[in-house]
């Protein structure tokens, strides 16, 4: 069994291993995102990734990425903590954390075979172009109503401020 530590890999690390998987014919999926307060609609999404390949890899914002996106109150969990998460989700084959504000340069040194985004994103698929460029497709995930880590904090907020 595999370490949650030995599927947390940098970009290099990551870059070489996709090599090697490529060649030995399996098939990459990629996803990615903030995975903050990891709740039962992420499972259900990366299990649907996993599903559309022989292993899932997870692009993961590192914390200033996600604040310049969410705003400076965002993440709830550091990134190594999300990190962690993730990679201990039998699903998850390999998490790699990325810092820019979109992954497409991380698609773009990985060369996954399918990029998989939330059915939210379908106006915008960072990435997009990169993989059906080499003959790779795009899939979008429903989405579990009412469960999005937004809607969690709000529920726990009013619930607090009810008691206060």
């Amino acid at each position: 069994m595999r370490t949650i530590e030995s599927k947390i890999l940098t970009r290099a690390a990551l870059q070489v291993e996709c090599a090697r998987l490529r060649v030995a014919g399996r098939k990459i999926v990629f996803t990615n995102g903030s995975f903050d307060l990891l709740h039962d609609g992420h499972v259900n999404y990366l299990q649907f990734a996993r599903e559309q390949g022989d292993l899932l890899i997870v692009g993961l914002n590192s914390d200033a990425s996600v604040r310049r996106y969410k705003g400076p109150k965002r993440p709830i969990l550091e990134q190594e903590h999300r990190a962690r998460m993730l990679a201990a989700l039998e699903m998850v084959d390999y998490v790699c954390i990325f810092d820019e504000d979109e992954p497409r340069e991380l698609i773009a040194a990985l060369q996954p075979d399918v990029l998989v985004k939330a059915e939210d994103w379908a106006h915008y698929v960072s990435g997009r172009d990169v993989v059906e460029a080499r003959g790779g497709k795009v899939v979008l995930a429903k989405l579990v109503a009412g469960l999005s880590t937004t809607e969690l904090v709000r529920r726990v907020v009013a619930a607090y401020a009810e008691k206060a």
